[in-house]
C-alpha cells in the first residue's frame, strides 16, 4: 500500500480517464457484504413444452433461417407462434 497525505491508499485495480478508480479491497467488501460470493448461482427457470404445440418442420426452419438470416431459435418460435404454417410465419416476419 502506498501512503497519500498520511493515510493508507487502497490497491487500485484500474484508473479511468475521468479520474475514477476501482480498488480491490472495496470490491471484495462489496461482494462479501451482499454475500454474492457465498450464494450458489441461480438457474433460469425452464419453460415446459406444451405437448399439443405443433412441431415445426426442419425444412421450414432452415428456409426461414437462410432467407431472413435470423437465429434458429427465433425461426422455431415464429413457426410455433403461427401453428407451424410456413406461409403465416413468413408473413409475420415480413410485416414485423
Amino acid at each position: 500500500m502506498s501512503y497519500s497525505n498520511g493515510r493508507a491508499e487502497a490497491e487500485v485495480i484500474v484508473n479511468y480517464a475521468d479520474g475514477l478508480a476501482y480498488s480491490k479491497h472495496k470490491l471484495e467488501e462489496a461482494f462479501r457484504a451482499g454475500g454474492l460470493l457465498e450464494r450458489p448461482p441461480v438457474k433460469a427457470p425452464t419453460k415446459a413444452k406444451d405437448p399439443s404445440a405443433p412441431t415445426p418442420k426442419r425444412e421450414d426452419i432452415d428456409l426461414i433461417v437462410n432467407e431472413f438470416e435470423i437465429p434458429r431459435a427465433q425461426a422455431e418460435k415464429v413457426l410455433i407462434d403461427n401453428g407451424g404454417d410456413i406461409q403465416n410465419a413468413l408473413r409475420s416476419l415480413i410485416h414485423a
